[in-house]
């Protein structure tokens, strides 16, 4: 972090100091909402959550090496006391990003894509000097502010991601570091619940566009009509990337390997090259056309975007993460979460990696719920269910309750699978069942919603596979 008396801190946040905090000492360490996540010369934040409340951890915190508790009342040990630490975190990013005066910010935001396309462009800008990134997905008012806040002196691209559960939420992520490039992905099915329409749901992503200045440039997914509308709604200079011929970074020849791994060719007004994908599924395509875009437009050359693309992998867990047991059997964990969009994205990864003729390999899908869609739940499982169907899914393994059932039930009714799907209760059943019915070859792909939790179906057939 760029160093911050905690002085600086307390006039920063609104604060006062504490418990004989000493106003000269410096922060210079990350902020944690975590007390194992501490770190030596950083700020604790004691954060009250649904269930544990920070400020009973702060003295460990301390002990493992804070300076100091962000802290709404006393704690017993050095702390900036201020009315409301969630505000006063963004408080605090916002005074440590006014600081990093060398650093270019680029938010993104989407409805499906924006971890691995984050990812992507972290890879990419690495080559153009220190970036620093959101970490896995904490891209909300309190991820966003310890992201915001790991700016050093030298940083050159703050890339954050950007996520919105309410309108207003990306205008106030914004607030606190404003960005210079504003890269929409999709607008998708994503907490339709909450939004009521995707119309409503684009309302709240456009707020990103809308956040940059005239001098800022806003990238926009030509091939998404709700996104490519956000043109109308920025001072920014548009550039878009898409498949489609209009688009200014687009991708042309676009193959698939028997891995299921795209290769593309980049084609913008510069010039193009080949990419060949490490990652798994058509749908990173669109990601790596976006991170394209991001890069080149701060400097890096057609060429270099292209080799970058073709070594950069996934640095966050559970998105189409691969792996091969010593017996045979493939394993995708996709089991971060899931919404219609990327679970049709990921079936298809599935189908492709199956294979087809004498060699075709069996295909699992391990599917859970899709939460926060509101009244289109059960539509949108029963058609997540016929799509397997039509992709020639092997057997489909719907795990959980209504939603699941209505994805078991959307199968059936559109092949008469009978026996080729099943619906099981829970991660523990289904673990039972493709013990018993696995063999050597089979792929198996596991998705659902995070709060579903189907990562131990994966992780329990990959420790299978290890004590072969």
């Amino acid at each position: 972090m760029i160093a911050l008396t905690l002085a600086e801190v307390a006039a920063a946040t609104g604060g006062e100091l504490a418990d004989g905090a000493d106003p000269q000492v410096l922060v210079t360490g990350p902020l944690a909402i975590d007390s194992r996540k501490a770190a030596p010369g950083g700020l604790f934040a004691a954060f009250r959550g649904e269930h544990v409340d920070g400020h009973d951890y702060a003295e460990r915190a301390v002990l493992a090496g804070a300076v100091a508790v962000l802290a709404e009342r006393p704690v017993g040990v050095p702390a900036v006391l201020v009315a409301d630490v969630q505000v006063a975190m963004g408080r605090l990013a916002q005074a440590v990003a006014d600081r990093a005066t060398e650093a270019r910010v680029v938010a993104l935001t989407g409805s499906a894509g924006k971890t691995s396309t984050k990812d992507l462009i972290a890879q990419l800008l690495t080559r153009l000097g220190p970036t620093v990134y959101t970490e896995g997905s904490l891209n909300n008012e309190l991820g966003f502010p310890m992201t915001a806040t790991r700016v050093e002196p030298d940083t050159r691209h703050l890339v954050l991601e950007m996520g919105a559960r309410h309108k207003g939420d990306i205008a106030y992520l914004c607030s606190l570091a404003r960005p210079s490039i504003g890269l929409v992905l999709n607008v998708g099915s994503a907490h339709l619940g909450e939004f009521g329409s995707k119309e409503g749901i684009a309302e709240a992503k456009g707020e990103l566009v809308e956040s940059l200045t005239e001098d800022g440039t806003a990238i926009l997914n030509a091939d998404d009509p709700l996104v490519r509308a956000m043109a109308g709604r920025t001072r920014a200079r548009v550039v878009t990337f898409g498949e489609g011929s209009g688009a200014d970074v687009r991708a042309q020849d676009v193959r698939l390997d028997s891995t299921g791994r795209p290769s593309f060719t980049l084609t913008t007004l510069a010039g193009s090259a080949p990419v060949q994908l490490r990652l798994y599924g058509e749908h990173h395509v669109s990601n790596a056309l976006a991170a394209a875009a991001v890069a080149m437009e701060l400097g890096l050359s057609v060429d270099d975007t292209a080799a970058a693309l073709g070594e950069a992998g996934a640095l966050s867990r559970w998105r189409m993460e691969v792996v091969d047991r010593a017996d045979g059997v493939t394993v995708v964990n996709d089991a971060y979460n899931a919404n219609p969009e990327s679970m049709r994205a990921a079936l298809r990864a599935l189908a492709t990696m199956g294979g087809r003729g004498p060699e075709r390999r069996r295909t699992w899908a391990v599917l859970g719920e899709m939460r926060e869609l509101g009244e289109e739940s059960f539509d949108e499982h029963d058609a997540i269910g016929r799509l397997a169907v039509r992709l020639d899914v092997t057997k489909l393994v719907a795990v959980g309750g209504r939603e699941a059932a209505c994805m078991e039930l959307g199968a059936r009714n559109e092949g008469s699978w009978g026996e080729e799907s099943v619906l099981v209760s829970d991660a523990d059943a289904a673990v039972e069942l493709l013990r018993g019915q696995l063999r050597p070859g089979d792929v198996v792909l596991v998705k659902a919603s995070r709060s579903v939790g189907l990562e131990k179906v994966a992780e329990a057939l990959l420790a299978d596979g290890a004590a072969r």
